[in-house]
């Protein structure tokens, strides 16, 4: 009895010490197994930025890389390709400043007040204020060869009504200055010259036209002037 008694203390004292060996050589923990993720050389961030550059080099080709933008196109199998923008080619957008509150007033000037060549109609109408010597003025050309034309005499151009129609020449000029009083200058209704109509004011200055006049005052040329008007003769 004493004999089973020692050999059941000594197998148990025994499996106790393999026991406490083995607890020994076991670490204390098993560090993670180690998985290379790919990196995908299509990607955004496929080539990692180190934290510090070397050099001034390394500092210009950072700063390019994030500046410059990439398109990114859908593939047929559900992935996407990284088109980057050339800089070169690429067209930067204008920043338009608007302003709500500034105004700026648009004149219009003529740049031309007499008739230009090669412009003569056929015939012409005349109308309030007008007699043929203004309107040979006005088109360049011979005011004998205009009455002969359209069937008058000298006598009767002073007498001609609005409504008269010329034949206008389309060759020859007008013998002389075609100015008959200088401009540019400032026009006084009914006190520089007879007249309440712009056709009429035309007339005075002879080489100018009525429409001229009219757009430079900002008036329709039919309007109908009142006395004391002034008007600016380009």
């Amino acid at each position: 009895m004493i004999r089973k008694t020692r050999g059941t203390f000594i197998a148990s004292t025994m499996l106790l010490v393999a026991l406490i060996l083995s607890a020994c050589e076991q670490p204390y923990s098993t560090p993670p197994a180690v998985t290379n993720t790919p990196i995908d050389p299509n990607s955004f961030f496929s080539t990692p930025i180190p934290s510090q550059p070397a050099n001034i080099e390394d500092v210009e080709n950072i700063t390019t890389q994030t500046a410059i933008a990439a398109v990114v196109s859908p593939t047929p199998s559900g992935g996407s390709t990284t088109t980057p923008l050339d800089p070169a080619t690429t067209t930067p957008t204008p920043i338009i400043e608007l302003n709500p509150t500034a105004t700026q007033a648009v004149v219009v000037v003529p740049t031309s007040t007499s008739v230009p060549a090669g412009s003569k109609p056929s015939t012409y109408v005349l109308k309030n204020g007008e007699f043929p010597y203004c309107i040979a003025r006005r088109f360049n050309v011979d005011p004998d060869q205009l009455l002969a034309l359209s069937g008058l005499t000298a006598a009767q151009a002073d007498s001609l009504s609005a409504g008269t129609v010329l034949t206008i020449p389309q060759s020859g000029t007008f013998p002389g200055d075609r100015s008959w009083h200088d401009h540019p200058a400032t026009f006084t209704v009914g006190v520089t010259y007879a007249t309440n109509t712009v056709y009429g004011v035309a007339c005075y200055y002879g080489d100018i036209e009525p429409s001229v006049i009219a757009q430079y005052n900002g008036i329709s040329v039919d309007a109908t002037l009142t006395a004391g008007q002034t008007l600016n003769i380009p």
